[in-house]
């Protein structure tokens, strides 16, 4: 099944950071380039954190009057609020990074990455290699251009990947239609383990929102131990592992 993979929407000319650069310096990145943060790299490429503003107004933060008092206080805080005071003292792009750093492979598909970022609640991710070096990076808004896909190509995307290709169905046994990028499925399956399957399926194909499922079957074979059922196909049993 055919679904864009990160690296196809990432940005490969990535706004990086050194270890060592100043506090001032990173502000004046963000500025000029306009963006809200950046991924801190070693020598080798490998990502080792990320500045946001965030991380950044944590350092502005910090009040004079009050910032010699701190040290004997950080025995009483936990390990959070000694990593937050000492963000606030920093003068470099690695004092005031987040680390360890959030990254997606670039062959993860955008749904992936999607799930990564809503989970950690993050608004950019850092794409590596398979050797985990910084290939470019990807935002929540270049995530979202696989959702301005037509509805007809959604329907025929089904039609053909899921239902002819791999349940090896014609066309005329499930109808799909989709609206907005919402996919009704109507029709009967031979049985009805192949239902979430074919959910399944049809939710993972890029630009789809949601699946509303009307799909019945013809045998009900949910009660069948693994040895009992009959082999239908050479794809059914990795297609029951999706």
């Amino acid at each position: 099944m055919k679904t864009t993979k990160t690296r196809a929407l990432m940005v490969d000319d990535v706004v990086t950071a050194r270890y060592e650069t100043p506090f001032k310096e990173v502000v004046r990145l963000l500025d000029e380039h306009r963006i809200s943060g950046l991924p801190v790299v070693d020598v080798d490429g490998k990502v080792l954190g990320v500045v946001s503003e965030t991380d950044l107004m944590l350092r502005q933060s910090r009040d004079p009057q009050t910032s010699y008092s701190w040290t004997g206080r950080l025995r009483l805080l936990g390990s959070t609020a000694r990593r937050v005071a000492a963000k606030s003292r920093a003068g470099t792009a690695g004092g005031v990074m987040s680390t360890p750093a959030v990254t997606v492979r670039d062959d993860a598909t955008v749904a992936e990455a999607a799930r990564l970022m809503a989970k950690r609640r993050i608004e950019r991710l850092p794409v590596v290699d398979h050797e985990d070096r910084l290939v470019g990076i990807v935002t929540r808004r270049d995530l979202l251009q696989v959702f301005l896909r037509a509805d007809d190509d959604i329907r025929q995307a089904v039609q053909q990947e899921v239902f002819l290709d791999t349940l090896w169905l014609p066309p005329h046994v499930v109808e799909a239609t989709v609206q907005d990028g919402v996919v009704t499925l109507t029709g009967q399956l031979e049985r009805r383990s192949d239902i979430p399957v074919a959910v399944r399926m049809t939710r993972g194909l890029d630009g789809v929102v949601d699946v509303v499922d009307h799909l019945s079957y013809r045998i009900d074979d949910s009660h069948l131990q693994p040895a009992e059922q009959t082999v239908h196909g050479i794809t059914d049993d990795w297609l029951r592992k999706l």
